[in-house]
């Protein structure tokens, strides 16, 4: 078993790891702040989906930050197809390089459980302008009882005994407290759930795409995996596509130096 790299799974990644829905971006426009004009980094961007959706949102500027260089390769193929414009650092969230004070909205997607946190809050809180907002956000899908996930995180913890991410809530409340540890004021939170429709094609590459299967295992291993779970996805759930439910959780908070 490797370490986590989802530079390994990058072509899945890009493919079938869409992203928030649009739902998701209304209500950071409704409740946090307008994404027209502002001036935006996305922490752990990965393939880009948050940066892009911003980017087309009308933000001003956008900066990707994420050290993959394999995941970054895509991400740029897909503003191209998109045709938006992001800028890519490859560095960490904890010392991204960026000048201070010069940001609108720091956003950090489904990624700040890889981050040492008191560190990146603490760089987020240096790059942002007075005024501006930091967003953590998370979209998990969740093991209900009977449901596709459910079914699906018992096959990674066969495939990879060392996996230990199932089981979730979708819910984060200590990031709450890396917020305000990292000096940001206003913290808040919220959350909503939602069931995103998956192909069995589109199912299985989610999965490949995940820390638990491509992102860790090696391909032959991802390969018998991938087999086992069509052939359970077919067996267990015949609908295609199929219903995933999932939670979105987002924790809040502003500079107000």
């Amino acid at each position: 078993m490797r370490g986590v790299d989802f530079g390994h799974t990058a072509a899945d990644y890009a493919t079938h790891r869409a992203g928030f829905p649009d739902s998701f971006f209304d209500l950071l426009e409704q409740h946090v702040m307008p994404i027209q004009g502002a001036r935006a980094v996305d922490l752990g961007t990965g393939t880009g989906s948050v940066a892009r959706t911003i980017a087309v949102r009308g933000a001003a500027s956008v900066i990707g930050v994420d050290p993959s260089d394999a995941l970054t390769s895509q991400a740029r193929n897909l503003d191209k197809a998109a045709g938006v414009q992001v800028g890519y650092v490859h560095t960490t969230a904890e010392s991204t390089g960026l000048p201070s004070d010069s940001f609108d909205l720091v956003i950090a997607a489904q990624c700040w459980w890889w981050f040492e946190a008191q560190a990146a809050a603490m760089e987020a809180h240096r790059l942002l302008a007075p005024g501006g907002h930091i967003v953590i956000a998370s979209l998990d899908w969740l093991p209900l009882p009977g449901s596709v996930p459910e079914a699906t995180e018992q096959l990674i913890r066969q495939a990879n005994p060392g996996w230990t991410l199932y089981g979730g809530t979708g819910r984060h409340p200590g990031w709450l407290d890396d917020l305000k540890h990292g000096g940001f004021s206003n913290v808040r939170s919220f959350e909503y759930d939602i069931d995103i429709p998956y192909t069995h094609e589109a199912w299985r590459g989610r999965i490949r795409a995940s820390a638990g299967i491509g992102a860790t295992l090696a391909p032959a291993q991802v390969a018998a995996f991938d087999r086992t779970h069509a052939d359970m996805l077919a067996e267990r759930f015949p609908d295609d596509p199929l219903p995933a439910p999932h939670r979105i959780y987002a924790a809040i908070g502003r500079r107000t130096e």
